[in-house]
């Protein structure tokens, strides 16, 4: 029963205990209470009570019950970090027990040796035990012994022997009442999942098994372990972090296992590696080390041993030592079988390729190299990576590049099972070194177009593709309106000068990781080869009038590849860092010219754009032609407000993520219904006042439209406004327009690029939300604050509402990279209509809207801070 309801387990017991019980009755009941406090509670507390029941057992005379009860006190021994006496224990239950009873006794080792991964003599007990546990019928401890030795066979890497081992244990637990036990048995396929590659049916595993446990009351520290395992798989090592950090804080506060906390460790330690801490990875490792060798278990210790060597390189300690240190470990896992051996080989061979030892980097990275073309995908990049690098320290140039292309092949096919836009984006990362590599290559042997191909190669990737529309899920539709509800209820209560009541902020926040934790279980679709990059069809449309000009970064200094006129070179500029800190000066300088009274700092604002040109463009500023300009920076200089750059300040000027989603919008053809919306929330400075007047303009009442003419509109706009503009009815309106203007403020969460959002009526429009879009529409216009701030992720990867909507049929957006002033906002705006009214571009609009400004300082920087994406 304590696996089955272990509240009401416990509470018997101790009922029991209370009734003056037998010597055999009240052994059982210690070994119950035991059972609960070494599983969900005090470890101290569980050697208490096993050893009462040990005494019991010996006092009723039952060699079968005392030798079950040392296999209890066994498990619990070691999980408290006493290793020697655990065994000692099991040992003596071995001895005690006969058949059915040895059988359960073999089961409980064969658990405790894969916690001390010690997986040969895991295997070899429990190869004993299912034998005997099948012909005496006993269906709950056959499935568990089946249970334990699929995860042993994942611990070694045997996926297929694992899925027939959960398989088969499944269908036993189906006749079972034992709701724990099918609990870890749905946190096993998980594991399972995610050991064959699938990280989106591993986190929806995973999620159902914590809720199964939640309902028995019972703590998740495993789950938090393999949880953290698959964060990390997908790029979200920051929250892998806080979740391991979190439960061994939880599991201090409780007095629980010491094997667990350990475990906790090395996988809080890998998190923060991973998430660029070193500092704290060697930590965590460092305590990891000297916890599992306390308690020996030197599979987990070698492992830890691993990070802390990751950790000290990262931190810039590369030694001979190291490289010794590195290739020991390397060889202790490949003698264990652990997948993980490759990984340290090739960090041997990254050491010793630093400290100039090519025939020893040669020699660990041609062992590494080997893990290439078998196992999960992130195993095959990391034999990929060693071959590149061996190709590189040869001298190869095409073998580093053909390398690079296979590695991040086998990425792409990884990346595209992935269904959620952002766990795409975060998993590139896992390619940055490949590309960089295939960059330098390219550069040192390929002339400007290769390096075109290789930068272009791993850059805005997400866009590439649409992201899987959100399945017509009840329950994570009713968790979004509720979210709305709550966040509409909470901005009420800063309006009014308050702040939001702390269960309103806790609820909001539950709501934000329900809709992620669903959002994150979709799977995407089957790989193919997808649209590649193509540099004669970008330059065939370029022609000789268009220049486009992609930065590429490469050890922290600026290339400018100026593509136009059908060819491509390459001039260098500054260095990335210079560049990064002023565009905050000019960020800073915007922000203060949006208010009246700072017009003296407009001259500083301007001289700060001539110093980001040189440091951008450099010489390319004097080879730009006279024609419009594309813009395609890395994604962390996408807040550059690119039109105060001297030479591009009177130009047509657009900006895109990369050249191929450049090349998409200007292929993507207008909807054929020619439909226009107009927008206005609530609560701005301005009230949206250009809405209406547009309205006005174009003959349409500021209600539902109706079909008729004006000017070059195909019909009168759609226009929502007031308790219209509610996110399901703006939805509706904006699936599949021509045009869409929304006026409304727009907030950037750096923090959760997805629940970055504009206010509507009744709450936050997010974009989650217009990931349910059939088709956004073809042009948008964010006349607000920061609607085109990102969070950039991953290797060049963006994430925030401009770049949610390229993939989705959206050819091109005007958006603000600034604060701005709501009021000179209007003039820009309608000017901007004027010219697409015309027949001009979003780009030529957007040039001559600002031309067409008041030359005071707020109405030059507002127009500064808006950006023409696309190519619409």
């Amino acid at each position: 029963m304590v696996f089955a309801a272990p509240g009401e387990a416990l509470t018997r017991a101790e009922e029991l205990l209370g009734a003056d019980p037998s010597p055999l009755h009240a052994s059982i009941a210690h070994q119950v209470i035991g059972i609960w406090q070494r599983d969900f509670g005090d470890t101290r507390r569980a050697l208490a009570h096993l050893r009462r029941a040990r005494d019991l057992a010996a006092r009723a005379d039952s060699a079968e019950r005392e030798a079950d009860v040392l296999a209890t006190l066994g498990v619990a021994l070691v999980h408290s970090g006493r290793t020697r006496d655990g065994l000692a224990a099991f040992e003596q239950g071995v001895a005690r027990g006969t058949g059915h009873t040895r059988a359960r006794v073999l089961f409980r080792r064969a658990y405790v040796w894969w916690v001390l991964g010690r997986h040969g003599e895991a295997l070899e007990d429990v190869r004993r035990a299912i034998p005997v546990l099948r012909q005496a019928d006993d269906v709950i401890w056959t499935a568990r012994a089946l249970t334990l030795r699929a995860t042993v066979h994942l611990a070694l890497g045997s996926v297929e022997r694992a899925d027939a081992d959960f398989t088969a244990a499944e269908a036993l637990w189906d006749t079972t009442g034992q709701e724990h036990d099918k609990a870890d048995a749905v946190e096993s396929r998980g594991l399972a999942a995610f050991r064959s590659g699938d990280v989106p049916a591993a986190l929806r595993l995973l999620d159902e098994a914590e809720e199964r446990y939640a309902k028995l009351g019972t703590p998740t520290f495993m789950l938090t372990i393999r949880r953290c395992e698959v964060l990390m798989a997908a790029g979200l090592a920051t929250e892998a972090l806080t979740e391991a950090d979190g439960a061994i804080a939880a599991l201090d506060g409780i007095g629980g296992q010491s094997t667990r906390k350990g475990e906790l460790l090395l996988v809080a330690a890998r998190a923060a590696r991973l998430a660029d801490d070193p500092r704290t990875a060697l930590a965590r490792a460092a305590l990891a080390v000297r916890l599992f060798a306390a308690q020996r278990r030197t599979w987990y210790e070698t492992h830890a041993r691993l990070v802390l060597i990751e950790a000290r390189v990262a931190t810039g300690r590369g030694s001979g030592r190291l490289v010794a240190d590195a290739a020991a470990v390397a060889d202790r896992l490949a003698a264990f079988g652990a997948p993980a051996a490759p990984e340290a080989s090739l960090l041997a061979g990254r050491i010793a390729l630093g400290l100039g030892w090519t025939a020893d980097a040669e020699r660990h990275l041609a062992v590494a190299a080997r893990s290439r073309h078998n196992g999960p995908p992130l195993a095959r990049m990391t034999g990929w990576a060693a071959q590149a690098l061996r190709a590189r320290a040869a001298g190869s140039a095409r073998g580093v590049l053909e390398a690079c292309r296979r590695g991040l092949d086998v990425l792409d096919d990884h990346r595209m099972t992935l269904g959620a836009s952002e766990l795409r984006a975060r998993a590139t990362a896992q390619g940055a070194e490949l590309a960089a590599l295939a960059q330098r290559a390219s550069l040192v042997s390929g002339g400007p177009r290769r390096l075109l191909v290789w930068s272009e190669r791993w850059r805005a990737t997400v866009l590439s593709a649409p992201p899987t529309r959100p399945p017509a899920d009840p329950v994570l539709l009713s968790a979004m309106t509720a979210f709305r509800e709550l966040a509409a209820r909470a901005e009420e209560a800063r309006t009014d000068g308050g702040r939001p009541a702390p269960a309103l902020e806790r609820e909001q926040r539950r709501l934000e990781r329900d809709i992620r934790s669903r959002t994150l279980h979709m799977r995407g679709a089957a790989p193919d080869d997808g649209d590649r990059f193509d540099v004669g069809r970008l330059l065939r449309r370029l022609g000789d009038d268009v220049r486009l000009v992609e930065l590429a970064v490469l050890d922290g200094r600026v290339h400018v590849l100026l593509c136009g006129q059908g060819r491509v070179r390459r001039f260098e500029a500054g260095l990335l860092a210079e560049a990064e800190r002023e565009a905050e000066h000019v960020q800073a300088g915007l922000r203060r010219l949006a208010h009246p009274g700072a017009e003296a700092r407009l001259p500083l604002v301007e001289a700060a754009g001539a110093r980001l040109q040189e440091l951008l463009l450099g010489p390319a500023a004097a080879h730009l032609g006279t024609g419009p300009v594309v813009v395609v920076p890395p994604g962390r200089l996408h807040r550059v407000p690119w039109a105060l750059l001297p030479a591009l300040r009177e130009r047509v000027l657009s900006v895109s993520p990369s050249a191929s989603s450049w090349l998409r919008a200007r292929e993507t053809a207008p909807p054929p219904s020619g439909r226009q919306v107009l927008v206005r929330g609530p609560g701005l400075a301005s009230e949206g006042a250009e809405v209406p007047e547009l309205s006005d303009r174009y003959g349409g009442p500021r209600t539902p439209g109706t079909p008729g003419g004006g000017a070059a509109w195909a019909a009168e706009p759609t226009v929502l406004e007031g308790d219209e503009a509610r996110v399901p009815r703006v939805l509706r309106e904006l699936d599949g327009a021509a045009l869409a203007h929304i006026a409304a403020h727009g907030t950037f969460r750096a923090d959760s690029p997805l629940f970055s959002s504009l206010r509507m009526a009744d709450g936050p429009l997010i974009v989650h939300d217009l990931e349910r879009l059939d088709r956004s529409p073809y042009r948008i216009i964010l006349p607000c604050c920061d609607t085109a701030r990102f969070a950039s992720v991953g290797a060049d990867e963006l994430l925030g509402l401009v770049t949610a909507l390229l993939p989705l049929g959206t050819a091109g957006v005007v958006a603000c990279t600034a604060p701005v002033n709501d009021a000179a906002v209007v003039p820009l705006m309608l000017a901007l209509h004027k010219g697409l009214d015309a027949g001009l571009s979003l780009a030529e609009a957007l040039r001559d809207a600002r031309t067409a400004l008041p030359g005071d300082a707020v109405h030059q920087a507002t127009g500064w801070a808006f950006s023409a994406f696309g190519a619409a």
